[in-house]
């Protein structure tokens, strides 16, 4: 909506029969609806067909990765869910998203302490979307680390041979444009075969994630993640540290 306009969020309970989620190959039944509705520019029907294509963005350069939906259609699919757009050019969009309703006794709300593990070691995060490194770095400094920033692959190759003598641990998104998590992994570990690394994605650990591990990647963290999920990942890996809590 570049000249502004309004942003209807809804929620309802649906049940869903055969025929609606025989394309999707999921189960009938009972669901969750989410809806969202914009009053923006709208898309035509090519933009349409490729919206949830990784990369894919109709924004400028440097303005968009295309990843937001790619990872939002991945989360909705690991989900047994189903995630459709409705748009025509100049008349707005709208998403409706469809998630599975829990037939589990509603349990009543308890405070969660969660241990934020802290340290002072230097860490390789490496993201191509700015909004992630900026909460990252600002997450790793509050906690102790030293941080390096990297934005693509082939960047954190080049900071990491340079840095390689104090960097203790590379926080490595898995997809990325023109060299990808797998990719970047490989060439870091024929530079250091004893080096750690915690693979982060938007996506599930199944698939590629899975492969990187087996790889010998340390461990994985699925974004969005918080800061005591992450301080607790990386002291896994490089051994534990202090903690205080926080009450969630």
């Amino acid at each position: 909506m570049p000249g502004g306009g309004e942003l209807y969020l809804e929620t309802e309970n649906a049940m869903l029969d055969a025929d609606f989620v025989k394309p999707y190959s999921i189960e009938s039944g009972k669901y969750v609806k989410i809806s969202v509705t914009d009053t923006g520019v709208g898309m035509n029907e090519a933009t349409h067909k490729r919206i949830f294509y990784p990369f894919f963005t109709t924004k400028e350069m440097g303005r968009g990765t295309g990843l937001g939906l790619a990872s939002a259609y991945g989360i909705i699919k690991n989900h047994n869910g189903i995630i459709n757009v409705y748009s025509e050019k100049g008349e707005g969009t709208t998403f409706n998203i469809y998630l599975p309703a829990s037939e589990k006794e509603v349990i009543e709300d308890k405070k969660l302490v969660k241990y934020v593990l802290n340290g002072s070691e230097t860490v390789l995060f490496v993201d191509d979307e700015d909004t992630i490194i900026d909460v990252g770095k600002s997450m790793l400094e509050k906690i102790g680390y030293q941080v390096l920033i990297a934005k693509n692959g082939r960047e954190a190759i080049e900071i990491y041979n340079k840095n390689m003598d104090k960097i203790k641990i590379v926080i490595l998104d898995m997809i990325m444009p023109a060299m990808g998590g797998g990719e970047t992994y490989d060439t870091l570990k024929e530079i250091n075969p004893d080096i750690k690394v915690l693979l982060s994605s938007g996506y599930s650990i199944n698939g590629q994630a899975t492969e990187i591990i087996e790889r010998g990647c340390n461990g994985f963290i699925q974004k969005p993640f918080n800061v005591a999920d992450l301080s607790q990942k990386i002291r896994e890996i490089l051994g534990k540290k202090n903690r205080f809590d926080i009450r969630s």
